[in-house]
C-alpha cells in the first residue's frame, strides 16, 4: 500500500515523459489522472491504518551510499505527519490533474504539462516520506526542478522564463541554508538519519561548538540553518519575491505549487524536525517572528493588487506566515492543521481563479471584470466558499485553524507570542477585506470588459468544476471534522479514538519509532504519535483551550469588519476606495508597490553582483587574461608575420640577396666559435 501511495506518479511521469508521442495527449492525460487518483486512494487508506490502529511503520527499500561506517537507506517514513501530508498531496493533485484536463484544453503541449504534474507530485511525496535528510534533500531539489519547469511552462513569454529563473535562484539561496543545516546536523550528531538524531536531542540540549572563535549552541545553529531553507521554499519574509511571480505559470501550477505542496514543505520539515527546535527557544523566538511579520506585510500587499492570481499569492504567503508562528509558539499541531485546511480552500480559490481567467479570455486584471455572478453563478458560490473558510468564518474549515493558531499564539503569554497575536488579528482583517474586494471587483458592479469579452463569458466544463466541489467540501467539513485529534489534545481525542479502538476489540496503542520516548519527558497525544514532539512546558495548545473568550471572539470580529469595510467601499460607497487611496497616498504605493523589496534587492544585490562581473568579465578577463594570454600571443604572431610577410616580394634578386646575407652569418658565427674556441 505504500508503494502504490508514493510511486505511481514516478510511473505516470516517465510513461507520458518518454512515450509521449506514442500515446499521445489524452493517453498522458489518462495515464497521469490514474496514477495520482490511485495514490490519493491509498492514501486515505494508509491514514486510517496508521492514525485509528497505530501502525507506524518504517518502510526499508534499499541501501542508497555506502561509505566506510556511513550508510544511507533509501526508505519510507509512514507516521502520522507523514500520512496527512500524503492525504493533502496526492488528494489536491489528483483535484488539480483532472481540472488540468480542461483548462490546458487549447495547449499544444498539454501531455508533456502533465508529465510534469505527475513529476512535481512525486518529488514533494519524496520529500515528506522521507527516513534521512539525504533523502528528504533529494525530494526538496526535486521539488525545486519540478516547479522551475511548470512555472516556466509557457516558455515562448519572457516573463515567464524571468519567473522560473527568479524562483530557481531565490530557492537557491535558501537551500545554502539547508545544505549546511544537513551538514552540521551530521557534525553534531554523527548521523543523518531522523530516529538517531532525534533519540539524541536531549542529550544535546546544551551542547555547544566552536566556530570562527565562538561558542555556539548547536541545536540553535541547526535549527536556524534548517529554517534558512524553510524560508526559500515557504517565501517567507526576505525570501518571499518569487512567489507573486510565479503566477506566470499556468493556474493549475499555482494551485498544486503555490497553495497547497511546495510551499508548504518548509512548514513539513520545522515540524519534523521539532525534537530539536523544543530545545531551543532562540530558534523558535526567530520563526515566530518572522511568520508574524510575514502574515502580516503579505497582507498589507494583497490589499492593493489588481491582478486576480497575485492577490491570492499574497493570502497563500500570508497564511504561511500563520504556519511559522504557530511553529514558533510550540503549536505544531496547530500549523499542520491550517496546512491542510489552507490547501484545501486555497487550491479551491485558486482554481476558481482559473476558471474566471478561462470564462474571461485569459484576462486576469480584476479591474476589467465585473457583472459575471449571473454568468458563472457555479463559479460564483465556489469561490464564495473558499473566501468565507480564508476569512475565517463560522463553521468553515479556516474558522478553526487559524483560530487556534492566534490563541495558541496568546497563550503562550511571551512577547513574541503576543507580537504574533496582534499580527496575526490585523491581518485576518486584511484577509477578509482584500478576499471580498476580489469577490465584489470580479463578480458584482457592472461590467468593465469589452462587449466581445462579455459574450464569451461562460461556465467551465464539469471537468474544471467537479475538482472545485471536491476542494470545496473540504473546505467546508475539514475543519469541523478534524479539529478534535489535531489540536484537542489527550482531553478529547484521545479518548475518542480509544473508545473507537475499544469498540472494534482492538487495544490502543502509540507507536514507537527508533529513539522514541516513553518516559513522559515529551507531552503527545495518540493522535500524533512519535511524529510530533512537545516539552510539557511549551504545550501552548492544550493553554489555548483556556484562553479568555475575547481571544476567541477577536479573529472573527476582526473577520466580519474586514467584510464590511470591502461591501463600504467597493459596494455601498463606490469611488471611496480611490479617494482613500490618493488620500493615503504614500501608504497606497507601499502596498501596491509591495514594499519596494524587489526594487531593494535589485539595488543592493542585482545591480551590484552585475557591476562586479563586469570588473571581472571586462577589466580581468578581456583586458588582463585575453590581453596578455591568447589574444595578446595572436596578436603579437600577426604583427611578426606581418613583418615577415614583406620579405614576400616575388623577385629573385631580392630573395638571392637574403641567402647571400643569411650565408654570411652562418660562416661568420663559425669562425667565430673556431677562433675563440668556445
Amino acid at each position: 500500500m505504500e508503494i502504490l501511495a508514493v510511486f505511481p506518479s514516478l510511473f505516470a511521469f516517465l510513461i507520458a515523459g518518454l512515450f509521449g508521442r506514442q500515446i499521445g495527449d489524452a493517453g498522458a492525460q489518462f495515464v497521469t489522472c490514474a496514477g495520482v487518483i490511485l495514490a490519493a486512494f491509498c492514501s486515505c487508506v494508509l491514514f486510517f491504518d496508521i492514525i485509528l490502529d497505530g501502525d507506524a511503520r518504517i518502510i526499508s527499500l534499499a541501501t542508497w551510499m555506502t561509505s566506510g561506517a556511513f550508510e544511507v537507506e533509501w526508505g519510507l517514513r509512514m507516521d502520522q505527519l507523514t500520512v496527512i501530508m500524503l492525504c493533502v498531496i496526492n488528494i489536491v493533485s489528483a483535484c488539480v490533474h483532472v481540472y488540468s484536463i480542461g483548462y490546458m484544453a487549447h495547449d499544444p503541449h498539454k501531455g508533456r504539462f502533465m508529465a510534469y504534474l505527475s513529476l512535481f507530485t512525486f518529488a514533494m511525496l519524496m520529500l515528506v516520506t522521507s527516513n534521512n535528510l539525504l533523502q528528504l534533500f533529494f525530494g526538496w531539489e526535486g521539488v525545486g526542478l519540478a516547479s522551475y519547469l511548470l512555472i516556466g511552462f509557457w516558455n515562448e513569454k519572457a516573463s515567464a522564463n524571468s519567473a522560473a529563473v527568479k524562483a530557481f535562484v531565490v530557492n537557491r539561496v535558501g537551500d545554502f541554508g539547508l545544505a549546511l543545516g544537513i551538514m552540521a546536523t551530521f557534525f553534531v550528531f554523527g548521523s543523518v538519519q531522523f530516529g538517531e538524531i532525534f533519540s539524541q536531542a536531549p542529550d544535546f540540549a546544551t551542547h555547544s561548538f566552536n566556530f570562527l572563535g565562538f561558542q555556539l549552541h548547536s541545536i540553535t545553529v541547526i535549527c536556524l540553518l534548517l529554517f534558512m531553507g524553510a524560508m526559500g521554499k515557504s517565501a517567507q519574509l526576505g525570501l518571499h519575491t518569487w512567489l507573486p511571480d510565479a503566477m506566470e505559470g499556468p493556474t493549475p501550477v499555482s494551485a498544486l505549487i503555490h497553495a497547497a505542496t511546495m510551499v508548504t514543505a518548509g512548514v513539513f520539515l520545522l515540524v519534523r524536525f521539532s525534537p530539536l527546535f523544543e530545545y531551543s527557544p532562540l530558534a523558535l523566538q526567530v520563526v515566530c517572528i518572522v511568520g508574524a511579520l510575514t502574515a502580516f506585510v503579505a497582507a498589507t500587499i494583497g490589499l492593493t493588487q489588481s491582478d486576480i492570481k497575485r492577490v491570492i499569492a499574497y493570502s497563500t504567503m500570508s497564511q504561511l506566515g500563520y504556519m511559522f508562528f504557530a511553529i514558533g509558539v510550540s503549536a505544531y499541531g496547530a500549523a499542520i492543521f491550517h496546512l491542510m485546511t489552507h490547501a484545501f480552500f486555497k487550491a479551491l480559490l485558486f482554481l476558481g481563479a482559473g476558471s474566471v481567467i478561462h470564462a474571461m479570455s485569459n484576462e486576469q486584471d480584476m479591474r476589467k471584470m465585473g457583472g459575471l455572478w449571473k454568468l458563472i453563478p457555479t463559479t460564483y458560490v465556489l469561490m464564495w466558499i473558499g473566501s468565507l473558510a480564508l476569512a475565517g468564518i463560522p463553521f468553515f474549515a479556516g474558522y478553526y485553524s487559524k483560530d487556534i493558531i492566534l490563541e495558541s499564539a496568546f497563550a503562550d503569554h511571551s512577547w513574541f507570542g503576543m507580537t504574533a497575536f496582534w499580527l496575526g488579528i490585523a491581518a485576518a482583517f486584511m484577509t477578509a477585506f482584500y478576499s471580498w474586494r476580489l469577490i465584489l471587483m470580479t463578480f458584482h458592479g457592472k461590467p468593465r470588459a469589452d462587449q466581445k469579452t462579455m459574450d464569451h463569458v461562460h461556465e467551465s466544463p464539469s471537468v474544471m468544476i467537479s475538482p472545485l466541489v471536491i476542494l470545496a467540501t473540504g473546505a467546508i467539513f475539514a475543519g469541523v471534522i478534524f479539529y478534535k485529534p489535531f489540536v484537542a489534545g489527550d482531553s478529547h481525542a484521545v479518548q475518542e479514538i480509544v473508545a473507537h479502538e475499544t469498540e472494534v476489540g482492538q487495544e490502543a496503542k502509540a507507536p514507537v519509532f527508533e529513539g522514541g520516548h516513553e518516559d513522559g519527558l515529551w507531552n503527545r497525544t495518540h493522535f500524533w504519535g512519535e511524529s510530533i514532539k512537545v516539552l510539557p512546558e511549551n504545550d501552548t495548545i492544550k493553554a489555548a483551550h483556556h484562553v479568555p473568550e475575547w481571544v476567541k471572539l477577536a479573529p472573527l470580529v476582526a473577520g466580519v469588519l474586514g467584510i464590511a469595510l470591502a461591501y463600504l467601499l467597493y459596494m455601498w460607497r463606490e469611488g471611496l476606495a480611490q479617494k482613500l487611496a490618493h488620500r493615503f497616498k504614500p501608504f497606497y504605493r507601499l502596498s501596491f508597490n509591495k514594499w519596494y523589496v524587489d526594487e531593494l534587492y535589485d539595488a543592493v544585490f542585482v545591480k551590484n553582483v552585475w557591476r562586479i562581473g563586469r570588473i571581472f568579465s571586462v577589466t580581468g578577463d578581456r583586458k588582463t587574461i585575453d590581453r596578455f594570454g591568447p589574444d595578446g600571443l595572436a596578436s603579437l604572431s600577426l604583427k611578426v608575420a606581418g613583418k615577415l610577410g614583406k620579405f614576400q616580394s616575388g623577385y629573385l634578386y631580392q630573395y638571392a640577396f637574403i641567402m647571400i646575407i643569411g650565408l654570411l652569418a652562418m660562416v661568420s658565427w663559425l669562425a667565430f666559435k673556431m677562433l675563440t674556441g668556445v
